[in-house]
């Protein structure tokens, strides 16, 4: 990955910690582990940062000024995305689906 162009919205390594009250409520065969990625930078963090680091980089290379994506209502990836334009001076639109009645 270190070829493509890529925006930094967590300037650390996230913490991997051990879960020891779970690794004994599964009998102390297992020794668990967390990696702690809703510390990543951005609205809360999240995996879907990883790939918008690069995503965005890409966009802005590309000279785009609006960034378009669709997703549920309660959508991690919309708000996410939304955070990184506002981070990028960028506009948003959010396509957003009912994908649950009600919501």
């Amino acid at each position: 990955l270190s070829h493509l162009d890529r925006r930094v919205y967590t300037p650390f390594e996230t913490p991997i910690e051990p879960m020891p009250k779970l690794s004994a409520a599964l009998g102390g065969n297992v020794n668990l582990w967390i990696k702690r990625d809703d510390q990543l930078g951005l609205t809360g963090g999240g995996n879907k940062t990883r790939k918008l680091e690069y995503s965005m980089a890409d966009a802005i290379k590309a000279g785009a000024d609006t960034i378009v994506t669709c997703g549920a209502v309660q959508s991690n990836h919309c708000r996410l995305t939304l955070s990184a334009c506002i981070k990028e001076g960028l506009k948003c639109c959010l396509v957003l689906e009912e994908r649950v009645p009600g919501s």
